[in-house]
C-alpha cells in the first residue's frame, strides 16, 4: 500500500489560461457552448462533448469556477462558487469531500472524470495520459476522515477496481481539507 500526504494549497496549479468560459446551470446539469469550453476540453480534458457542447460535472465547474475560468448562469442570474456548492450539498452530502479530492487530484496535474459506470466515483488517468488514449489508472473514491468505513465497504471497491483492471485510489479527506492518498493494488506472489 502506497500513501500519499497532499497539501491544500501548494500543489502545481494547472494552467488554465484563456478567456472566461459562460455555463449554463439547468438544475441538473452544467453545460456551455462556448469556443473557450470546446478549445478547454480539447487542451486540459474538461468535461464531455456532447453534440456540440461540453458538459461538465459539478466538481469540473467548481474547480472552473474556483479558478475564475468558468461564469455560470442559471437562467440570467450568475451563481458564485458558494451559492453553488451550497446548491450541490442539498442533493449529494459528501460534494465538499468530492470536490477537495478532485482538486488536489487536478492541481497535481492529473485528468479526472466521473467512474459512475464502474461503481466508483473518479476514474484517473496517469499524467500525460488522456481518456481515449489509454485506460484510466486508477480508480478514486474520496472519503472524509470522520466517516464510517468498514472493511465490507473497501473490499467492494477493491473488487471494483480489480475488476475493472484498474488501482484503488482512497483519497481521506482531514478537516483542513488536506487529502491522503491510499493506493491498493493486487499482487501475484
Amino acid at each position: 500500500m502506497a500513501r500519499s500526504r497532499g497539501k491544500k494549497s501548494e500543489n502545481k496549479a494547472e494552467n488554465i489560461e484563456g478567456k472566461t468560459i459562460k455555463a449554463h446551470f439547468t438544475g441538473e446539469q452544467v453545460f456551455s457552448n462556448d469556443k473557450e469550453a470546446i478549445d478547454l476540453h480539447g487542451k486540459s480534458r474538461f468535461g464531455e462533448m456532447h453534440e456540440g457542447k461540453v458538459y461538465y460535472s459539478s466538481v469540473e465547474a467548481l474547480y472552473l469556477i474556483e479558478k475564475k475560468k468558468l461564469d455560470l448562469y442559471e437562467g440570467r442570474k450568475k451563481i458564485t462558487f458558494d451559492k453553488f456548492i451550497n446548491t450541490l450539498k442539498k442533493k449529494d452530502d459528501r460534494i465538499q469531500t468530492k470536490y477537495n479530492v478532485f482538486k488536489d487530484m487536478r492541481n497535481r496535474g492529473y485528468i479526472v472524470k466521473t467512474a459512475l459506470k464502474f461503481g466508483a466515483e473518479f476514474r484517473v488517468y496517469d499524467k500525460g495520459i488522456s481518456p481515449g488514449e489509454d485506460h484510466a489508472k486508477w480508480i478514486l473514491y474520496p472519503v472524509n476522515e470522520n466517516s464510517g468505513f468498514t472493511w465490507h465497504d473497501f473490499s467492494a471497491k477493491n473488487r471494483v477496481a480489480h475488476s475493472t483492471k484498474k488501482n484503488l485510489l482512497i483519497g481521506i479527506v482531514d478537516e483542513e481539507g488536506d487529502v491522503t492518498y491510499y493506493e491498493i493494488s493486487w499482487v501475484r506472489p
